[in-house]
């Protein structure tokens, strides 16, 4: 297994896209600890991955919170004895309106949001993948053109990704990789209170921006996350997996 005896941990894992890199990672033998602000979601998670025979653990924390971050990573390596994967997946609570119409904090919140809950996670971890001598570090998201409604949203990943290179050139020396997931836009991941309609026309408007005519599903991002932790992509840091299925082109 690319994974065996591995420790991850999965800030949002209660959401679709932590569900499925959770699932990757345990299918791949890695020992898995949750980390979330709603316990229910966690649950759910967890007991599909127990179901499937994978070893997994749950914790209520607040990422953007320094404190339980810092607690909760102790607690991971206090248990497993190391850390080796982290991953952080939160939603940046954004506000998808035109730029002129949105108040000065409303355009600053996802921004402020992403930058600080992964300088926090990504701190809390490095210290003990730095004993290890190896880790990696992946996040969701990725750069490029964007579009007109979004807020401050599509800033806040390009400052995500500003951050993943900074961290990527000091922790290379101690042999950390730091890693970008990008998709165009998974559709099972869409919310389940979407009216059916509105979910096919943004279906099919994902699908029909790609190549492939068809999106990355959860299974593949879980699948892609776990090579992209694995040793079998020591060489990948600093920079995107693209799986757009050829919407955006390097």
């Amino acid at each position: 297994m690319l994974l065996q005896d591995k420790v991850a941990v999965v800030y949002g894992a209660g959401g679709p896209i932590g569900q499925a890199i959770a699932r990757g990672f345990a299918g791949q033998g890695a020992r898995i600890h949750l980390a979330g602000r709603t316990p229910a979601k966690l649950d759910v998670a967890a007991d599909a991955i127990r179901g499937d025979g994978g070893a997994v653990a749950t914790a209520r924390v607040d990422a953007l919170d320094e404190k339980s971050v810092a607690d909760f990573v102790e607690n991971v390596v206090k248990k497993d004895g190391r850390l080796d994967i982290s991953v952080n997946v939160i939603g940046y609570q954004d506000i998808h309106k035109p730029l002129l119409e949105i108040s000065t904090e409303e355009f600053l919140q996802p921004i402020v949001n992403a930058t600080r809950t992964q300088f926090l996670t990504t701190r809390a971890a490095v210290p003990h993948m730095i004993r290890n001598g190896s880790g990696a570090v992946l996040t969701f998201g990725g750069s490029g053109n964007g579009m007109s409604g979004l807020g401050g949203f599509k800033i806040a990943l390009d400052a995500v990704e500003a951050l993943r290179r900074q961290w990527a050139q000091e922790l290379g020396a101690h042999g950390i990789r730091l890693i970008t997931l990008r998709t165009g836009g998974i559709p099972e991941s869409l919310p389940d209170s979407l009216p059916e309609d509105e979910r096919r026309e943004i279906t099919s408007m994902i699908d029909g921006a790609t190549l492939l005519r068809r999106s990355a599903t959860l299974a593949d991002v879980g699948n892609i996350a776990a090579f992209a932790a694995s040793d079998l992509a020591r060489p990948i840091t600093g920079t995107e997996i693209n799986m757009t299925c050829g919407a955006v082109l390097e």
